[in-house]
Order: C-alpha cells, then structure tokens, then sequence
C-alpha cells in the first residue's frame, strides 16, 4: 500500500456530509457508499437515475498544433497519432461521436480502457477520458505519440466530472441542459448551463442510459446540488 497521502476530489465535502463512507481508491479518498446502502442506491440508479462523482478519472484533450482547416484531413491527423496505441477505429469517428476502444502495450496487451470522441466542434481535436488507477501513465504515452504534432491539455485538475446513469437521466439533465437528451447513444457535445460551458457524453459503466458531465470545479458544487434536488 502507498504510503502517499489520499488525493479529494473537488466535492469530497459534499460526499462527508451526506455521510459517505470514505475508503481509498486508485490513489483518492471516494465515497463507496451512502447511509441508505448499496442495494438501495443499486435499485434507485435502476428504476430512476443515480449521480456519481467519477472526477478521479482522467479527461483530456488532444489537439493538432498547426491544423489544416480542412475538418477531415485534421481529423484524419489526428486519428494517426492515436490509432497506432489502441484497438479501434478513431479515423473512422464522425463529429461528436465516441468509441469505447483498448490503450495497448507494445505487445498487444491491454494497458487501460478509454473512451476517444471526435471534436463536434474544432477540427483535428479529440476529446479522451482514461481511467484514474493508469492515467499518469496513460497520460504519458499519449503526450509522447503527440510529440510535436499536437498537445494534450489535461482537465481532471480544475474539473469535476459527473456520472447521472439510470432510465430517467434523460429527463433530469433536460433541467439543466436542454438538448442534452437528444445526444445519441456514444455521442457528446458542449452545452450551456447559466453562461457555465458544460462537455456532456451520453455514456457511462452502469449498463443503464446516462451522461458524463465535465464541469469546472468552481461549479461542480452547485451542479451537484441541482442534479440532486430535481
């Protein structure tokens, strides 16, 4: 066991005071469960919609330095800077999609899971979200394939990132993004939440419908609090 203290992510008084039982995980002090228990926050994601704190993980984005202007071409340029690390098809990505892919090690093997999204917006842009027990690793690697070609600028510092999973997310993030519910399955974009840029993927780990938002960690409180009280 690590020696080093535990990392808190931006809303960890939020997790104490709603009584979070606090334990380690991949370097940070998270909530593993709530007063109400597992199994009651297990059926709640199910039936309704439950929020998760998932800022421990690592989003990023990685972006050509000198692009072209031609949407495709940067895409494309940027595709091949990443193609060669993972399993799936980032050339192929059509704007604001995403692909749930493999970072690989030189002999084929599985070094993390990552999600890649081609920019819906800016061309020669990605939009990657790795996982927090590998991302300084992960990290590394992707800034190295960049070279000098494009630069990765990390967002889990000044972020928070929000999981809202269960069948009626849809109807809850339409209070605070409308639009946000018309996102394809595997799809994102940016959305406007009180003069706030708020990143929203229609994605996420519970199997259920849901979003990941990434919000700033100035507003990730109040954010937190709306999601929660609708």
């Amino acid at each position: 066991m690590s020696d080093e203290p535990l990392k808190t992510v931006v809303l960890n008084d939020r997790h104490v005071a709603a009584g979070g039982r606090m334990v380690p995980f991949s370097g940070y002090a998270l909530p593993v469960q709530y007063p109400s228990g597992i199994m009651a926050e297990h059926k709640w994601t199910r039936e309704h919609a439950g929020l998760f704190d998932v800022s421990h993980m690592g989003p990023g984005f990685l972006t050509l330095n000198d692009p072209s202007g031609d949407a495709e071409a940067d895409h494309a340029a940027v595709a091949a800077l990443v193609e060669p690390l993972i399993s799936g098809d980032i050339a192929g990505l059509k704007p604001g999609s995403i692909r749930y892919t493999l970072l690989l090690n030189q002999a084929g093997g599985t070094i993390d899971d990552l999600m890649v999204g081609r920019s819906p917006l800016f061309a020669g842009a990605l939009y990657i979200v790795v996982n927090a027990g590998t991302k300084e690793g992960d990290f590394a690697i992707l800034e190295a394939a960049a070279g000098d070609k494009a630069r990765l600028v990390r967002a889990d510092g000044g972020n928070a990132l929000l999981a809202l999973q269960g069948p009626e997310a849809a109807s809850v993030i339409s209070s605070i993004a409308p639009g946000a519910a018309d996102l394809g399955f595997m799809h994102y974009a940016p959305f406007d939440w009180g003069g706030e840029r708020l990143i929203v993927s229609r994605a996420g780990y519970t199997g259920e419908d849901g979003f990941e938002i990434l919000v700033s960690a100035a507003n990730a409180p109040k954010l937190w609090d709306q999601l929660l009280a609708d």
